[in-house]
């Protein structure tokens, strides 16, 4: 998770994405490897296939702008034998090619960015898991699917100048470096900026260029930018940001309440911004300049499941909408599309989320005699289907609560992992989002009719936000949730 203009970091929605039994690479990395040490030397900076060459950038002082590598020979790369190079294909052979992800150049990249040079080395064990990580500062680092995501929703191409709203531990932007000619990375918080520049410089990224400084005013000086990618959620787009657009240029950005948002591609065409929704998300808000004016804030001493009976239908699809008041002349659909989908892509289809949960794999919102309900459907032993949704809650203010769900099972068979089970989990996190545990309703096996679950739980005093899951997370069969609620108890 990277950090924004003061806002907490990157993506709450990295940490969502985690899945149940994800374990995607610890077990291959030789048992005899020091992680620590194999992590200075192993892996660095490898340069891409000859279509994606990166050019020489010539670094620029500046008061603001962190020191640019130098170059040397000792950030080149290593002749030892990277071993974790075989956890990052399996990363992206199990993990993130099978959730959707097919630009084969992001492939590629996350393939070849070493993920555990960007975390602590207290989680580097973990760099390969399908999951966020710690990085300090309250922040963490995004998972290797939602980085592989938003990286392919930009549509990163080799002439692009692209600005990164939040460097964080600077993964994103390793990433992003050897796709595109040169990466403009802002970060709020000084200490998490100048590690993350100390390790691309490390590794000789070259191309990327960072800066402390306030993301909600971008980079005038190295505007037009023909791709910005912002990781935190503000309620409306900033107004500097659209400025620094270049024309026909595009932007993925979250937009909405805190913990209910909607993730937008938007390209800048004949002066106006035309938005495309992608799909229902969760990141971190976007606070300072932009929170100031917030207008809907959670009530983390009443916490409340967004549509847990699944009575509300996410919208059907509709037509690319503009974004006043950036211009005046229309833009036509054709165009819009064109500009939207320049690779042929089909378009997400918002009636394919379900209204109010986000990171859905493998779930549909299906009506049964006039009644709706989440069906998660699986038939591949340890693959991803599930269901989530952030909530605010206070611990100083919220002692107990009553979890609850109704739940039908359809021949279901447990999965790889010992956890590989239909459940009904929370977990809880403090105010530095550091995990406080989760606790389970569940397991659900085998063919089973409806039943309700419910659990009275104690809420950890430290407790600033939970993460509600659904879903079957690795299991195969048939699963049905319905009216999953939370109560307040006490307090």
């Amino acid at each position: 998770m990277k950090s924004l203009p003061l806002c907490f970091s990157v993506a709450l929605s990295a940490w969502l994405t985690v899945q149940f039994a994800s374990p995607v690479a610890s077990q291959d990395i030789p048992a005899d490897t020091d992680v620590d040490a194999a992590s200075s030397t192993a892996s660095t900076h490898r340069s891409p296939p000859p279509a994606f060459a990166v050019p020489s950038i010539v670094s620029e002082p500046s008061r603001i702008v962190l020191a640019q590598s130098s170059g040397s020979s000792e950030s080149g790369a290593s002749s030892k034998p990277d071993p974790y190079a075989a956890a990052r294909k399996r990363l992206v052979d199990s993990r993130i090619r099978t959730a959707g992800v097919i630009n084969e150049r992001v492939l590629w990249a996350i393939a070849e960015t070493p993920r555990h040079e960007f975390v602590p080395a207290a989680v580097r064990d973990k760099a390969y898991f399908d999951m966020a990580l710690p990085i300090g500062a309250a922040q963490t680092i995004s998972s290797p699917f939602i980085v592989a995501s938003m990286t392919e929703t930009l549509d990163p191409q080799p002439t692009d100048r692209v600005l990164e709203i939040g460097t964080g531990s600077g993964y994103q932007a390793a990433v992003l470096s050897p796709l595109v000619a040169d990466v403009y990375s802002i970060e709020i918080v000084e200490s998490l900026g100048l590690t993350a520049r100390g390790v691309l410089d490390r590794l000789g990224y070259e191309n990327v260029h960072t800066k402390i400084g306030d993301g909600f005013l971008g980079w005038p000086d190295k505007a037009p930018f023909d791709k910005i990618i912002v990781t935190c959620s503000p309620e409306s787009v900033p107004v500097p940001l659209v400025e620094q657009l270049r024309e026909g240029g595009s932007m993925i950005i979250p937009v909405g309440e805190r913990y209910q948002q909607t993730l937008y591609r938007m390209i800048k065409r004949d002066g106006k911004l035309i938005r495309e929704p992608l799909r229902p998300t969760l990141f971190v808000p976007m606070t300072g300049t932009a929170e100031s004016g917030r207008k809907a804030l959670p009530d983390p001493a009443n916490p409340v499941i967004v549509n847990g009976d699944f009575e509300q239908a996410s919208p059907a699809a509709k037509p690319a909408e503009e974004v006043p008041p950036v211009g005046t002349e229309p833009v036509g659909v054709d165009a819009i599309r064109d500009a939207l989908h320049p690779l042929g892509a089909p378009a997400p289809n918002p009636a394919d989320f379900i209204e109010g949960w986000y990171y859905g794999r493998q779930v549909t919102r299906f009506v049964e005699d006039g009644n709706a309900m989440a069906r998660f459907e699986n038939q591949t032993a340890g693959l991803g289907s599930h269901l989530l949704q952030g909530i605010a809650i206070d611990g100083s203010q919220v002692s107990t609560i009553r979890l609850s769900a109704r739940v039908r099972t359809d021949n279901v068979v447990k999965g790889p992992e010992s956890d590989a089970w239909p459940m009904l989990a929370i977990s809880y996190y403090d105010a530095n989002r550091r995990d406080l545990g989760m606790i389970t309703l569940g397991p659900y096996r085998g063919t089973r009719d409806w039943k309700k679950d419910s659990r009275v739980l104690r809420v950890p005093p430290a407790a600033k936000e939970a993460i509600i899951r659904i879903g079957l997370f690795g299991a195969t069969g048939r699963v049905d949730f319905d009216d999953v609620q939370i109560e307040k108890m006490s307090r």
